[in-house]
């Protein structure tokens, strides 16, 4: 398992394609909408970081759901899958060597964007405990999503267009781009089913309401259902992935 996990990270990590969409596409966003917004009146400064910020954190996090799925498919057509299946190893061990790396990547996305607005737009982070347990379910879900993706789909070019899919239609319906608030009734309720709602939410309520792990239950428990949901469409789905791959 942890040798699966470091081969997986050391790759990662060379891949400047990813570093591009983890870290330096979001800042570029960040810093355009930021801009943008802060200029109207009758919007507080602190409302606007508030909401980017986390906002744009929250909906590059599903981004990593690309690399995922073009790994599980290079592993796939380049018959690594059928060598490991061909081994002791168990199917859990399997997934979490894959996944570890990713999960990494994405807390430290996090950490990033949140560490960026801290020094730039002066962003109050609230209780770090709260701050950290919303951040894991965070990454728990994009990852655990992608993992499901990535034995579903056949191609590269399908996982990709449906992650744009998640992670852009999650973003408007989640009211990552514009606050709920002001959404019409229907997508307002509607929202509420996006998990991208609850991640962006639990995030608010740390920052802008001082808000503790008490405050942010409800938030953590839902990401956390998502994400078990996702893991088990992974692992139910690993027999179908196992009988695409090439031997």
């Amino acid at each position: 398992m942890w040798a699966i996990a470091q081969v997986e990270f050391k790759k990662k990590i060379q891949d400047k394609g990813l570093w591009f969409w983890t870290f330096i596409l979001p800042v570029i966003f960040i810093v355009g909408f930021v801009a943008i917004f802060s200029g109207q009146e009758g919007v507080e400064y602190t409302e606007i970081v508030t909401q980017i910020i986390p906002g744009y954190t929250v909906m590059f996090t599903f981004f990593i759901m690309i690399s995922i799925v073009i790994a599980f498919v290079k592993d796939r057509e380049n018959g690594m899958v059928a060598r490991v299946a061909s081994t002791p190893l168990p199917i859990k061990h399997f997934f979490m060597g894959k996944w570890i790396p990713f999960m990494i990547l994405v807390l430290l996305q996090i950490a990033v964007l949140l560490l960026f607005g801290v020094l730039v737009y002066d962003l109050p982070l609230g209780d770090p405990a709260a701050l950290i347990i919303i951040s894991l379910m965070q990454a728990f879900i994009a990852t655990s999503w992608g993992m499901a993706m990535a034995v579903l789909v056949k191609t590269e070019n399908m996982g990709i267009a449906l992650t744009q899919v998640i992670a852009m239609g999650g973003a408007l319906l989640g009211g990552l781009w514009m606050p709920v608030e002001i959404m019409p009734d229907l997508l307002q309720k509607i929202s509420r089913f996006v998990p991208q709602y609850w991640g962006l939410e639990g995030y608010k309520e740390i920052i802008l309401n001082d808000g503790t792990i008490i405050d942010i239950w409800q938030h953590t428990l839902i990401l956390f259902a998502c994400g078990a949901a996702g893991i088990l469409i992974a692992l139910l789905g690993y027999k179908r992935y196992l009988k695409q791959s090439r031997s």
